[in-house]
């Protein structure tokens, strides 16, 4: 299994948590006690996308192509992309998401450090929207029949298979995720939120360009616009922009265009 970073804060609530409490060390023993072998995180695969997407747009920047780029992490974004702006669909990064990254890795490293036929290794992802169930069945992140991830769970279903097992949540003693792809950085972790994607490709990319950002990076709400958010550093050498929902999302592109 894998667990986005996002589930581990929402998990608790489902169980009269507080909903400040991250929960990763119990739902790891939760999992295992169900019956997964090995437990990841999707934050490892969040610092590879950080990588990548940056490098991608510091190499459209030093070209000056295909700008601005917009993330290619979030399905339900891609999909209204692709039936809505397919003008814009050069513009999206061609980095796939955390979730299908780290899928591709798990089946192509995984097999041979756990000793298993690659048709055998099921690969789970526990995420907060149900916009990843579609994403794990696109046609091109299926491969000679065997998807890079099989199966993708929300955070209420996985509430309810906890409960269903009878497990005691509370009550369980932490447990640390799986090596070797159970470890992140900061930059992994915040892409539960809304602009977390852009913000670490951001902080990335100006460390590369010699730029220097504040560790605060203020983001001002576009007049009018209450859902868009953007942020200008390196006296308009390096802008991101932020938009919460798809309402948003067609606004912005409405003005890009």
């Amino acid at each position: 299994a894998q667990i986005a970073p996002a589930v581990r804060v929402a998990l608790g609530e489902m169980f009269n948590l507080p909903a400040c409490d991250n929960t990763t060390g119990k739902m790891v023993a939760a999992l295992r006690m169900i019956g997964f072998d090995q437990v990841y995180d999707t934050a490892f695969a969040a610092d590879l996308t950080v990588v990548e997407e940056a490098n991608e747009f510091i190499a459209r920047k030093s070209k000056g192509e295909k700008l601005p780029i917009f993330t290619s992490c979030c399905p339900a974004w891609v999909k209204f992309a692709e039936q809505s702006y397919p003008q814009l669909l050069e513009n999206l990064s061609s980095c796939r998401s955390p979730q299908q990254m780290f899928g591709a890795i798990a089946k192509e490293r995984l097999p041979k450090l756990l000793k298993v036929d690659k048709k055998d290794l099921v690969v789970v992802s526990i995420m907060p929207c149900t916009a990843k169930k579609y994403e794990c069945k696109r046609p091109e992140f299926t491969h000679d029949g065997i998807a890079d991830v099989d199966i993708a769970l929300t955070t209420q279903e996985l509430g309810r298979m906890i409960k269903e097992a009878g497990i005691d949540f509370e009550a369980l003693e932490p447990e640390s995720m799986d090596l070797p792809l159970g470890f992140a950085t900061g930059a992994g972790m915040i892409f539960g939120n809304s602009g977390g994607v852009s913000e670490a490709v951001l902080r990335y990319a100006a460390d590369k360009f010699d730029i220097p950002v504040p560790e605060n990076i203020v983001l001002q709400e576009v007049r009018g616009e209450s859902g868009i958010r953007e942020a200008v550093l390196a006296d308009g050498n390096l802008k991101m922009a932020v938009v919460h929902g798809i309402k948003n999302a067609q606004e912005l592109c409405d003005k890009i265009l």
